[in-house]
């Protein structure tokens, strides 16, 4: 059964039974709420590993492969980050459930490309976690399409999405972004430069919309420029959100979330013919 989590996303209630998780927590607290809460929501039956020596042991004794990981920063064994170090290397898509935040932890960890970092400072901590995990492994579900005529733009955005497991196609024009779109019917968020030489991201958002509704498809704005009209512009025409550069990754992916979660609460809202 569909239901809202507490940031307002909606679980649809599909479960993940033959999904591989690895919990690396040494907190007996934190790892009985998580795996109560993983069981009831997704029948995911974590695994506990409660030190570094636990953690390598579940990897490297172990063929199936690890969908994804939620470790605090430091393990009995690893006090100095060894164990997200570790998971990192291996390439393993990794949330980091800590309690230690600054600034500077933030850079490090969000240097580190890990999907995402949930503090557990407040009592939704472990909801907020079941969230994360229920995005990542439903993200594959949408497809969005970068437009930006820089290279170097494409890259970040297309790497920031596909850290969380979104389907991304990028284009490098307006023209070549329409293309894209009439092609592959199942994009849901457009991700639109405004400075753009052939056909700017105005003039893209109206052609889109010619096509389709923001009941199907929703478009983020985003710019470089220091003009704060260009956001009431854009979204005159058509546009659901907009950015200006430069942003972090933190709003850039709440941002998308939020778009995303409307579109899908639009299309549940839907009768069925």
């Amino acid at each position: 059964m569909a239901f809202l989590g507490v940031s307002g996303m909606q679980y649809s209630g599909e479960t993940f039974p033959d999904v591989r998780i690895i919990v690396a927590e040494d907190s007996n607290v934190f790892t009985s709420m998580i795996s109560t809460r993983m069981k009831e929501l997704f029948k995911i039956d974590v695994e506990i590993c409660r030190t570094f020596e636990d953690l390598q042991a579940a990897n490297e004794l172990s063929d199936e492969p690890v969908t994804l990981a939620i470790s605090n920063i430091n393990l009995p064994g690893a006090e100095n980050g060894e164990a997200l170090e570790y998971l990192v290397d291996l390439n393993i898509p990794t949330v980091v459930f800590t309690g230690t935040f600054q600034d500077e932890t933030r850079e490090k960890l969000l240097a580190k490309d890990i999907v995402d970092y949930i503090l557990k400072d407040n009592i939704f901590a472990v909801e907020m976690l079941a969230e994360s995990v229920y995005r990542f492994l439903t993200n594959h579900q949408h497809h969005v399409l970068i437009v930006d005529d820089s290279p170097t733009a494409r890259a970040l955005l297309s790497s920031r999405l596909k850290r969380y497991n979104f389907r991304v196609s990028t284009a490098d024009s307006g023209a070549k972004a329409l293309e894209i779109l009439k092609a592959n019917a199942d994009i849901g968020l457009v991700v639109t430069d405004y400075n753009m030489p052939d056909i700017d991201g105005f003039e893209l958002t109206r052609r889109i919309r010619g096509a389709r509704g923001s009941h199907e498809l929703r478009i983020i704005g985003v710019s470089s420029s220091t003009n704060r009209l260009l956001s009431a512009r854009f979204l005159k025409v058509g546009g659901n959100d907009f950015m200006l550069r430069p942003f972090i990754d933190e709003e850039f992916y709440c941002r998308v979330n939020q778009n995303l979660d409307t579109l899908v609460q639009i299309k549940a809202a839907k009768p069925r013919k």
